[in-house]
């Protein structure tokens, strides 16, 4: 049992180990096809994951769901992630979009897209970047024109996981006047490819490869007006909401894969000799592995800790749970990145080829600190948090003044500001 197992209840220790079974069924030549892009999207995949229920864990029975919190969802997505974020991502994007229909979707909708994602009978994906804008979500140029009992898609989506292999997209689009508050111009559809979304290109990527990553081109596509998500002009709300499980389980991801990274430097490293002893023996190499575990015990408390005060507020978003999640995806993928690191340089020169699969954890890794928002933004997020939370402390609530406590306090006017 995992020390950190004393976190769970007995259904979210089921539904983890359920996870993990389900993952050593996964045989090793799907992963390999699909780094040589020989698969763009295993479909089997996600079929077989919602044939044992193991998707939108966090929804109600009646959609296919569990009716679990975030920390049932964070320990499933650690195992998932030692698979490494193509099919990490693969298996978090019902989640994902389920997240906008959960929240702001209507009963019918949820009814004809949620049930079926959750029952891996149909494969969606989130269309959010666009080729002039990454960070910049705002500043959206694809724009849905209302026509009648519809509305008219044009523009282009690019970096979609899925755009090869998803049969529905939540696509994000402009439908508000430029010269409005730009939070209030974006609205949200779900968009299934056989209105006419064409892939246009497949991306050769350094690493996560097999997830049907590619461009999205929306010409006069056609939208039922049914289909629109919440409101009109409330796409800001819902990208907000979204962020949510879009950094957490990008965080969960990069945990379970440094995990099983350096494992495997581990292992090694009490079977390989030099000098006529294991490697392990060496300060070297021991005190990277202890570096790794701190940095992976301290990602997986704050993800931990942060789906707690999720689950606490009911999945509602605020500062705190902003900050929060901007933390975890973070500090967890760059835990990631550099356990990733010290796995390859106890194993030397061997791991550096393709005999083990760290080199492809270091590529597969390096996209998690960039992807669902960079981690320049998540610094932006947590300090932009911070800053509110001491302006608008309570103050009986406050901390102690500790400011007074310096010997010298009492020389006010050493204190100059301007």
């Amino acid at each position: 049992m995992s020390m950190y197992d004393v976190i769970l209840n007995e259904e979210e220790l089921k539904v983890k180990y359920q996870a993990r079974e389900f993952v050593k069924s996964v045989l090793p030549s799907l992963l390999r096809q699909m780094d040589r892009e020989e698969i763009q999207y295993p479909t089997k995949y996600i079929e077989d994951l919602g044939s044992q229920g193991l998707l939108g864990l966090r929804f109600k029975h009646e959609s296919g769901g569990r009716e679990l919190g975030w920390v049932a969802e964070t320990s499933v997505i650690e195992e998932i992630g030692v698979l490494g974020p193509a099919l990490g991502c693969l298996y978090s994007l019902p989640s994902i979009v389920g997240e906008a229909l959960e929240h702001f979707g209507t009963p019918d909708q949820k009814e004809k897209y949620l049930e079926p994602i959750l029952r891996g009978k149909l494969f969606c994906a989130e269309a959010l970047t666009e080729p002039r804008g990454g960070s910049d979500f705002f500043g959206a140029t694809c724009t849905a024109e209302k026509d009648g009992d519809r509305f008219v898609l044009n523009g282009q989506k690019r970096f979609v996981v899925g755009a090869e292999g998803a049969d529905v997209f939540l696509v994000y689009a402009k439908t508000g006047s430029s010269t409005s508050d730009p939070r209030q111009t974006i609205s949200t559809f779900m968009v299934e490819k056989k209105f006419g979304v064409q892939t246009k290109h497949v991306y050769g990527l350094m690493g996560s490869r097999g997830g049907g990553t590619g461009r999205l081109l929306f010409e006069n596509v056609f939208v039922p007006e049914e289909n629109l998500i919440g409101s009109l002009n409330s796409g800001g709300d819902i990208f907000n909401q979204m962020m949510i499980p879009e950094r957490m389980t990008s965080a969960a991801g990069a945990v379970g894969s440094a995990r099983a990274g350096i494992e495997i430097a581990a292992k090694y490293s009490t079977r390989r000799k030099a000098f006529g002893r294991p490697i392990q023996k060496f300060q070297a190499v021991s005190f990277k592995i202890a570096d790794s575990i701190t940095l992976l015990d301290a990602a997986r408390s704050l993800i931990y800790s942060t789906s707690r005060h999720i689950d606490t507020n009911k999945g509602l978003t605020n500062g705190p749970i902003r900050r929060l999640v901007s933390e975890s995806k973070k500090f967890a993928t760059e835990a990631a990145w550099t356990i990733i690191n010290h796995a390859m340089q106890i194993m030397g020169g061997i791991g550096y080829t393709n005999v083990y699969p760290i080199e492809r954890f270091l590529r597969d890794i390096r996209l998690m600190s960039i992807w669902t928002g960079t981690n320049e933004i998540m610094n932006l997020l947590i300090q932009h948090e911070y800053f509110d939370e001491l302006e608008t402390q309570v103050v009986e609530k406050k901390p102690r003044d500790v400011e007074l406590d310096a010997i010298g306090a009492e020389f006010t006017e050493e204190k100059i500001f301007e």
